[in-house]
C-alpha cells in the first residue's frame, strides 16, 4: 500500500514538474532549468525525507521537512487538479478549437496564473484551518434519564483532533478553553485524537492541558484509526487517561446513572493490529435499554447496526468533509452520512468534520468544528 501511495505521489509530482518545466523552458537559461528542477525536487521530497527521519530519528530538520512538506501536498492537490483541466480543455481543442489563440500563446502566463490561484487557496485554507466554529445542535430522546431526574444533557463533541505538529500544544490549549467557555456537562471525542506520534502527548505536555477540561460528568472517547498508526495502542490509551480521558474499548459505561455512552474500537483496528473488534450486540449486553444509549463510533460506517441494537445517538467523525474540495463528492458516496445530522428510524446520527486536519494543514469547502449539543430528555 505504501508502495502505491509513493508510486502515485511521485507521478503526479512529475507530472507537475514537467508541465511546469513546459511552460518556463522558452525563457529559461540552463542555470534556471537547474535551479528550478532543485527547488521543484526539494519541495517534492520534503514530505517522504521528513517522515523517514522523524521515524528514525526525531530532529528539527525532520520537523522543518515535514511541515514543509504538508504544505506542498495541499499545494501539488490543486497544482495537479488545475493542470489536469487545462490539459482536458487542450486535448478537446486540438479536434475541435475553441481556445482563444492569445490563451495558447502565453502559456507562461496561464501557469503564472495556475501558480498563483493555488497559494491564495492555500493561504485561505490555512488559516481556515486555525479558526474553528461552533455547530450547534439540539435534539431531543424520548426516554427517562435514570434516576437522576436529568432532563437536559449538555455535551460537546470534539473529533479528529490529529495532535502532532501541526496541532500543537497551543492550538489543543485554545480547543480546552473553547470547551470550558461553554460549560459541558460531558465532553465525547470519537476518535483520531492522536495524528501518528504519541510521544507529542507527554514532550509538549498535552497530558496536562487536557486536564484543565472541566466537564461535570468527566470526558469520554473511543480510537480513531490514527491511533493505531504506531501500534503502540496500548502507551497512548495511558497518556490519554492521565489526561483524566476514559478511553470505551468495545464496551460501555453508566455514567451518573441516567445514560449510556458505548465506545467501540474502530474498524482500522484489524488492518493494523490483526484483531477485530466486537459486534455490537455482544458490546452491549447487560444494558437497560430504557435509558439513553450513545453510541461513540469513531468511522459512520453500517448505521443499520446501531438501529438494530436500539442505540439512541451516534456520534462519529473522521470523514473529515474531505478537508479538501472536491474530495467531499467522494466522501458523500461513501458514507450514509458524511457530516451533519440524520434520523435514521430511531437512531439519531451526528457525523462532525473534525477540529485538526491530516495530511496538509488546510481546509478548504469546509470549516474545522466544535460540536454543542444539547439533549432533551423526557423526564
Amino acid at each position: 500500500m505504501i508502495i502505491i501511495v509513493l508510486l502515485l505521489y511521485s507521478a503526479i509530482n512529475f507530472y507537475i514538474g514537467i508541465r511546469g518545466w513546459q511552460s518556463l523552458r522558452r525563457k529559461s537559461s540552463l542555470i534556471f532549468s537547474i535551479s528550478y528542477l532543485f527547488i521543484f525536487s526539494l519541495f517534492a521530497l520534503s514530505y517522504p525525507l521528513g517522515s523517514l527521519i522523524q521515524k528514525l530519528s526525531p530532529s528539527p530538520l525532520g520537523d522543518t521537512l515535514l511541515l514543509t512538506g504538508s504544505f506542498w501536498l495541499g499545494m501539488i492537490y490543486y497544482l495537479f487538479l488545475f493542470t489536469l483541466f487545462i490539459d482536458i480543455l487542450r486535448f478537446i481543442d486540438t479536434y475541435k478549437p475553441f481556445l482563444p489563440l492569445k490563451l495558447k500563446q502565453h502559456s507562461l502566463r496561464v501557469a503564472a496564473t495556475v501558480f498563483l490561484a493555488t497559494t491564495c487557496l492555500i493561504a485561505y485554507g490555512t488559516w481556515n484551518a486555525r479558526h474553528p466554529v461552533t455547530i450547534n445542535y439540539e435534539i431531543t430522546i424520548p426516554k427517562t434519564a435514570g434516576t437522576s431526574s436529568l432532563e437536559t444533557l449538555q455535551v460537546v463533541m470534539v473529533s479528529d483532533i490529529h495532535l502532532g505538529q501541526i496541532v500543537d500544544n497551543r492550538r489543543l490549549k485554545r480547543l480546552v478553553n473553547r470547551i470550558n467557555q461553554l460549560e459541558p456537562d460531558i465532553v465525547l471525542i470519537p476518535g483520531d485524537i492522536i495524528d501518528n506520534d504519541i510521544n507529542v502527548l507527554p514532550n509538549q505536555h498535552m497530558i496536562e492541558t487536557f486536564r484543565k477540561l472541566r466537564p461535570k460528568l468527566g470526558t469520554y472517547a473511543v480510537l480513531g484509526n490514527h491511533e493505531y498508526f504506531d501500534q503502540q495502542t496500548d502507551l497512548a490509551i495511558q497518556y490519554l487517561e492521565q489526561g483524566n480521558i476514559h478511553i470505551l474499548r468495545d464496551q460501555w459505561t453508566l455514567v451518573d446513572n441516567s445514560f449510556y455512552v458505548v465506545g467501540r474500537d474502530d474498524l482500522a483496528k484489524m488492518r493494523y493490529i490483526g484483531a477485530s473488534r466486537q459486534d455490537l450486540k455482544t458490546i452491549m449486553e447487560g444494558i437497560d435499554h430504557k435509558l439513553p444509549i450513545i453510541l461513540l463510533d469513531h468511522q459512520p460506517k453500517n448505521l443499520q447496526d446501531a438501529v438494530d441494537q436500539g442505540v439512541d445517538l451516534q456520534l462519529s467523525g473522521h470523514t473529515h468533509l474531505g478537508q479538501l474540495f472536491p474530495n467531499s463528492l467522494i466522501t458523500k458516496r461513501l458514507y450514509e452520512l458524511d457530516w451533519g445530522y440524520l434520523q435514521k428510524e430511531s437512531l439519531q446520527v451526528i457525523v462532525s468534520c473534525g477540529f485538526g486536519t491530516w495530511g496538509p494543514p488546510v481546509r478548504i469547502g469546509n470549516s474545522p468544528e466544535i460540536i454543542n449539543l444539547t439533549i432533551h430528555f423526557a423526564n
